[in-house]
């Protein structure tokens, strides 16, 4: 029995097992990253003149806040009660009312200039943080995408960074304000009366202490509700993707996915309350003991009177018991903001820990272009090649082994063999998508490590089997390619795909949306559109990773000229399950358990008598592979073809219909 060699048709041998929970609960644990505060405020640097305005704005704002108790003070002690015993000094009294009127008009224009700054600087922020992130996930290797679940991704990108976005928003102002309102509070208290100062303040350091512990049980728990958000997201991006919904539908699992996403979505309910709830408890204790404080204070302040003091007065009083209360939100906020940057710490350090990853494959510091490369570009060369995917295991069998082959300018190399036999992967390590484990792989007659990547991508392209349409029209899907293109550009690379007079009837022609991964187009449709896009894009080497293996003979048939009109003058590296598509290569190299078996044409590789014949003769009975060269040509039947020649006539659904034969009605037909 023949073994596979883990290529992208097959799974790959010896990888290690995972333990899900495990993975979890290693994921929820915010990682350790050295200096992470500096690294965030380092994210503020950009707009340090913005910061530096809006803290003299936040330092003017909380230092007139605490002007209007002392006011108080002379309002009861000058102008009501004048201590002298005389009537109130209604003049005085006037201009004390104005002057406090004043600070506050005065405090709120401040607030609206200040929150507008906090804002737009805060946003901004997260917007960087967020592009940042994007920007350095698009530099990762393909394998980091393999082993990685998309919905995972997308919750660091989006959850993660969502959930710091307070925080970089108001934090600054927040503990800049606070901070400043906390210590004038403090000074004007000490100034009214040093005694009942330290009655209002005896219990902050045992406060502060508990804190600290809160603080460290909620970033636990937020480390926990960003994993479980990871979940939900990574459920829902694979059970309602289009992919997704049909897998379920056709298997009658809808239930199942939809048991699985809710009993995820109660964890996270469980987790969102235990994060509102914790703390919680704390910060009623601290607020029953600030609101008790005023209270406490009347208390002390009679003893002082009755003990004979004539420093205290129903000024003093007021005034102290105005300052102490003004002092409960901003303490408040303090400690708020506090715990908000330990539960912070967990999300900023799995920011951090993905913006920390390093790609596996970067170009050397003195990396060259293709088009400076020794050799004619176009010539791939192997020599002795292993591969091995980095989270398999130690003692595995490589995926390659010893692989050597050379394409030179203008062949057509095509590869053939068991499904798991290393293919897939042979293509992927030419543009460098995957690196080399061992070996040299050569690229225009230099080694493709020592290539700008971005330059050897420039010069290939590249036809999967699964094609990836965006969400646009064929206009936008084709233009991706080269985003400058003209119309007659796009239609000349159409037609050479065999496609454009399909999508001249369409009712939007090139403006037709063509849905999710290009769902409202036949697979026939959508191969001949992507082979127009990398016509598009004109590469000088073209990889085809079994572009029709997932169609029917009529369309693999019509798919299949546009690949030979697309490969004539191109290198081209060919993977291929139904060996009728590559029977006119000048190259055939049979792949099996991640080795070149055999090498040859069509006619000696029959002739050997090998593995190759062994494929050739599993698909005779359908292909007629063995008689392919002397059989005479197909027939034509152009009106079974999905692709009608623009002067045939067209059959609309009603002709069908009225014939009896039996059809399974389009979607898109009308109802009659």
């Amino acid at each position: 029995m023949r073994g596979g060699g883990g290529g992208g048709g097959g799974g790959h041998p010896g990888f290690r097992p995972v333990d899900i929970q495990a993975q979890r609960r290693a994921n929820a644990e915010a990682p350790e990253i050295p200096e992470l505060g500096k690294r965030v405020v380092g994210l503020f640097r950009p707009y340090k003149w913005s910061i530096l305005i809006t803290g003299l704005l936040v330092v003017a704002g909380a230092g007139i806040a605490v002007i209007p108790p002392l006011l108080v003070q002379r309002v009861f002690d000058d102008a009501l009660f004048p201590l002298d015993g005389s009537a109130p000094d209604l003049t005085l009294l006037w201009k004390l009312v104005a002057a406090m009127i004043a600070l506050f008009l005065f405090s709120a224009g401040l607030g609206v200039v200040q929150t507008w700054l906090t804002s737009t600087v805060g946003n901004r922020v997260t917007g960087d943080l967020r592009v940042k992130l994007f920007d350095h996930l698009q530099s990762m290797e393909l394998g980091f995408f393999t082993r990685t679940k998309t919905g995972v991704i997308q919750s660091r990108l989006q959850n993660d960074v969502g959930g710091v976005s307070g925080v970089l928003t108001n934090t600054v102002t927040s503990i800049l304000g606070n901070t400043v309102t906390v210590v004038a509070s403090l000074i004007a208290m000490i100034l009214i009366d040093w005694r009942l100062t330290i009655i209002a303040v005896v219990l902050m350091p045992f406060l502060i202490l508990v804190q600290r512990r809160v603080g460290q049980v909620r970033a636990r728990i937020a480390g926990e509700t960003q994993e479980s958000l990871s979940e939900l997201t990574a459920i829902t991006q694979e059970t309602l993707s289009v992919s997704g919904i049909l897998l379920s539908k056709s298997f009658n699992r809808q239930r199942t996915e939809a048991t699985r996403y809710a009993d995820e979505n109660l964890n996270q309910v469980r987790l969102q309350v235990r994060r509102a709830m914790s703390g919680q408890g704390f910060f009623a204790v601290v607020q029953v003991i600030m609101a008790s404080v005023p209270a406490i204070i009347y208390l002390v302040s009679g003893y002082l009177i009755d003990g004979g003091s004539d420093v205290i007065t129903a000024g003093t009083i007021v005034a102290f018991t105005t300052v102490q209360a003004r002092l409960l939100m901003p303490l408040m906020g303090l400690m708020r903001v506090s715990l908000d940057l330990q539960t912070s710490s967990a999300l900023f350090a799995r920011i951090f820990e993905y913006l920390d990853l390093v790609p596996a494959i970067r170009d050397e510091p003195d990396a060259i272009a293709v088009a400076d490369a020794p050799g004619p570009i176009g010539r791939i060369e192997f020599r002795d090649v292993v591969f091995r995917y980095p989270d398999a295991a130690a003692d595995s069998r490589a995926t390659l082994r010893g692989v050597s082959f050379v394409a030179e300018p203008g062949q057509h190399v095509a590869f053939v063999g068991p499904s798991g036999a290393g293919k897939t992967t042979v293509l992927y390590l030419t543009p460098r998508l995957y690196e080399a484990s061992g070996g040299s792989v050569m690229f225009a007659g230099e080694d493709v490590r020592r290539l700008r990547q971005e330059s050897i991508v420039d010069n290939v392209g590249i036809v999967s089997q699964e094609t990836y349409l965006f969400h646009a029209t064929i206009r936008e899907n084709l233009r991706y390619a080269k985003p400058e293109a003209t119309d007659a550009e796009l239609e000349a690379a159409c037609r050479a795909a065999n496609i454009h007079h399909v999508i001249e009837r369409f009712e939007n022609g090139y403006d037709t949306v063509v849905g999710e991964r290009g769902y409202r187009l036949s697979g026939g449709e959508k191969q001949r559109i992507a082979i127009a896009r990398v016509l598009l894009k004109d590469p000088p080497v073209l990889l085809l990773d079994e572009a029709t293996s997932a169609l029917d003979t009529v369309s693999e048939r019509v798919v299949q000229e546009a690949l030979d009109a697309a490969a004539r003058g191109r290198t081209t590296l060919s993977i291929a399950h139904r060996l009728s598509t590559v029977i006119a290569a000048d190259v055939i190299h049979v792949v099996e358990a991640g080795r070149i078996v055999e090498s040859g044409t069509h006619a000696s590789l029959l002739a050997a008598g090998g593995l190759y014949t062994e494929l050739a003769a599993q698909q005779l009975a359908t292909t007629k592979i063995l008689e392919a060269e002397d059989a005479d040509p197909p027939a034509d039947h152009a009106d079974r073809r999905a692709d009608i020649a623009p002067d045939a006539a067209v059959i609309t659904p009603d002709e069908v219909l009225a014939s009896g034969r039996a059809v399974i009605r389009d979607p898109e037909w009308p109802e009659a």
